[in-house]
């Protein structure tokens, strides 16, 4: 499978100068198949999605293969892109918005909380009138079938709730676990979550020392992501949900840092794209 990054940055986009290199958008992942115009399968719709939208509508994305897009939880930096996504607007597209987990929204909740960013107020086109062809789907289960291979959910702490995904699919797992404060050890749960996986995207906004002072903000620090991925034998590690107060040079103190302790290790950059 490919990953590749749209959107690294957490809580508020940045666009200044010195943010470039690991990028000023806000959280958006794509995951795609060996083959070109497959079904892609997104996580998160944070300001990165409107140049994946592009991509895919320069390439010709074919008619009848999916947009599936899904959502590690529904904080503004993780939804604010969608009424940007150009595939969105075209009628030939087919997206499926789809959530997994025992406590997911019902349907009608879950499209409202996408409708609901785009009221008049807010933005001059209603949600059913984008065009595509939407479906929404919702999933009490934490473990499902997609696409050939297999999906698993894990609820963990951060404000609201927010949830890992796991991916399995020929012979590989890929884990996508933002947005999550382990507190004074390590969750548990989360290592057991990440077992194995070929490539962990963790998140690690903050340096050990900001973590003491943003107790109870529902994040990380590279430190804990790494030993993380120690624990759960990852082959491959990336660090993600970039501070909007971290500039590039920041970033790549912090990617040495890390590389210090866990050699496979890596900050994400936008726009990167990993095999697996």
């Amino acid at each position: 499978m490919t990953i590749t990054f749209y959107g690294t940055r957490g809580s508020i986009p940045v666009c200044e100068s010195g943010f470039q290199e690991f990028g000023g958008n806000t959280t958006c992942v794509a995951v795609s198949g060996k083959k070109e115009g497959e079904s892609i399968l997104v996580f998160d719709a944070g300001t990165g999605i409107r140049k994946l939208g592009k991509e895919l509508i320069s390439k010709n994305f074919s008619q009848g293969n999916k947009i599936y897009l899904t959502f590690s939880h529904f904080h503004w930096d993780h939804i604010q892109g969608f009424p940007f996504f150009a595939p969105a607007y075209d009628l030939s597209k087919e997206i499926e918005f789809f959530i997994i987990g025992n406590d997911a929204p019902d349907i009608h909740d879950f499209k409202e909380i996408l409708a609901k960013q785009m009221e008049s107020t807010y933005f001059p086109i209603r949600i059913d009138d984008m065009g595509a062809n939407f479906a929404f789907t919702v999933n009490k289960d934490n473990k499902v079938t997609f696409d050939g291979g297999q999906i698993t959910v894990n609820k963990h702490s951060h404000p609201g709730g927010a949830y890992g995904y796991r991916l399995e699919t020929e012979g590989k797992v890929f884990v996508y676990c933002t947005d999550i404060e382990h507190g004074d050890g390590l969750d548990q749960n989360v290592v057991n979550f990440c077992s194995n996986a070929d490539l962990l995207i963790h998140d690690a906004q903050y340096t050990p020392e900001e973590l003491a002072n943003h107790k109870g903000w529902g994040h990380s620090s590279w430190e804990q992501a790494i030993a993380v991925a120690e624990a759960a034998n990852v082959k491959k590690l990336y660090l993600t949900h970039h501070d909007p107060e971290h500039n590039d040079d920041f970033l790549r103190k912090v990617e040495w840092q890390c590389q210090q302790r866990f050699s496979n290790c890596f900050l994400a950059r936008e726009g990167q794209v990993v095999e697996i």
